[in-house]
């Protein structure tokens, strides 16, 4: 599928995602949510995503996340694709939460035409800790959550450690972790935290969104402003 076709409906909410450049080349816009637990790597991630450093990241101190309120930042990839033999940037605006799930009202504020794709970032090596994470989403957005959202399992290294393939660690997982997995239509990507994965990654990440954005149309998830979790 082309990743640059169309514009995304959700509901009776319409995004043009699709714009001109001064130079006349296509810009397609996505809006991406970054949701997680504490230490799950949620801020590195979007480091990787932008290329860059901005959001901050770090241990925890006396247990409070070094994030600690959302924050959007913006980034522009000059032909980032071709389309029809012509060049199209790529726009990402990437939302850095606070651990487990903001408030709908501020991700709202800050995303008003919707979410192209959720990152749900946990981390392989602590798998009990990912718990009615569906029950969560599905109150934020709704049941079409699991087809616009993609898993990031950080500290992929200590499968190393374990001699253990990714495929075979999702058999012995938790229920809870082993069905999130199944569910998510944007597959999982493991992340090795031993190596610096943030510069080397941030591609296949950008690429991985891109791909789901287009399988859904690049339609939005609606955030449930109703709602408070």
């Amino acid at each position: 599928m082309d990743p640059s076709t169309g514009h995304g409906y959700h509901g009776n909410n319409l995004f043009s995602i699709l714009s001109r450049s001064s130079s006349e080349r296509k810009v397609l816009t996505l809006n991406v949510l970054l949701l997680g637990d504490r230490q799950s790597g949620r801020s590195s991630v979007g480091n990787a995503l932008i290329g860059g450093q901005e959001f901050q990241t770090g241990a925890c101190i006396s247990g409070v996340s070094m994030t600690t309120e959302c924050r959007l930042l913006r980034r522009n990839f000059p032909g980032y694709f071709r389309r029809q033999g012509a060049e199209s940037d790529l726009t990402l605006r990437v939302i850095d939460t606070p651990p487990l799930l903001p408030q709908p009202q501020r991700v709202h504020e800050l995303c008003p035409e919707g979410v192209h794709v959720v990152v749900l970032v946990l981390r392989a090596d602590l798998p009990h800790l990912n718990t009615h994470l569906e029950e969560h989403l599905e109150t934020l957005f709704g049941p079409e959550w699991c087809r616009h959202t993609l898993l990031v399992l950080t500290h992929a290294d200590h499968l190393k450690e374990a001699e253990l393939q990714p495929a075979v660690y999702l058999t012995q997982t938790t229920d809870s972790l082993r069905a999130l997995a199944e569910e998510v239509v944007g597959g999982v990507l493991f992340l090795d935290n031993s190596c610096d994965w943030p510069s080397i990654r941030g591609q296949p990440l950008r690429d991985r969104l891109l791909r789901l954005s287009a399988r859904n149309h690049h339609t939005v998830l609606t955030v449930r402003t109703e709602v408070s979790i």
